[in-house]
C-alpha cells in the first residue's frame, strides 16, 4: 500500500481539486441528488478555501486523491437547527465541506483515512467538536459520517445556488470527542 496522507492544497493544486470535485458533481447527479448541482462548489470557492489555509488534500503517494475544506470556527448555516439541537454548543467546532475522492481512488475506502486524518488534526490543535452536513440523499456520506460516531442532530439549510429551497436542507451531524 502506498503512502497515504493529508496535506494543505495550494493555488496550484487547484486544476486537480476541481477535477475531482466535478468527478464528485456528477456521482451525486448519477445517485439522484441534488447536491452540488448549481455550479457551487466552483473554482472561487476553492480559491477562498486555499487562501484561507482550509482546503486539505489526501495523498496516495504523490496523488492527490481527495479534497477537503475544514473550518475551524462558527458556521453561519448551523445558528439555526430544525427538528433537533446540538449537544455542545459552547465549544469551538471544526466543521468539514466539500469533501471528494477521485474517481481512480473510488472503492478504496480512502474517505475513512481523510476523515481520520482532518480530526486528528483538529483534535491536535485542541479542537473536540467536529459537524457536518450532507443531503438526504447522499447516502454514501452519511454512512461514512455515522461509521465514525457522528450523531443526528437535526435539519440545517445551507446558503447555497438552488432551484428549490428544499434542495438546501441539509441532515446535521455532530461528534464529540
Amino acid at each position: 500500500m502506498s503512502l497515504i496522507y493529508i496535506k494543505q492544497a495550494r493555488q496550484n493544486d487547484l486544476p486537480a481539486i476541481m477535477t475531482i470535485i466535478n468527478q464528485a458533481k456528477a456521482q451525486l447527479k448519477a445517485d439522484g441528488s441534488p447536491q452540488w448541482q448549481d455550479g457551487y462548489p466552483d473554482e472561487a470557492a476553492l480559491t477562498q478555501d486555499i487562501s484561507a489555509q482550509q482546503c486539505w488534500l489526501l495523498m496516495v503517494g504523490s496523488e492527490i486523491a481527495g479534497t477537503a475544506t475544514m473550518i475551524v470556527g462558527n458556521d453561519a448555516n448551523y445558528i439555526e437547527i430544525e427538528n433537533g439541537a446540538w449537544q455542545n454548543v459552547t465549544d469551538p467546532y471544526a466543521t468539514i465541506h466539500r469533501i471528494a475522492i477521485g474517481r481512480q481512488f473510488g472503492g478504496q475506502h480512502l474517505s475513512h483515512y481523510f476523515f481520520s486524518d482532518l480530526i486528528s488534526q483538529a483534535y491536535a490543535s485542541g479542537v473536540r467538536n467536529f459537524r457536518i452536513d450532507t443531503h438526504e440523499l447522499n447516502k454514501r456520506m452519511q454512512a461514512v459520517v455515522t461509521s465514525f460516531g457522528y450523531q443526528y442532530r437535526g435539519k440545517i439549510y445551507v446558503d447555497e445556488p438552488a432551484e428549490d429551497h428544499e434542495d438546501n436542507a441539509r441532515r446535521a451531524y455532530e461528534l464529540n470527542l
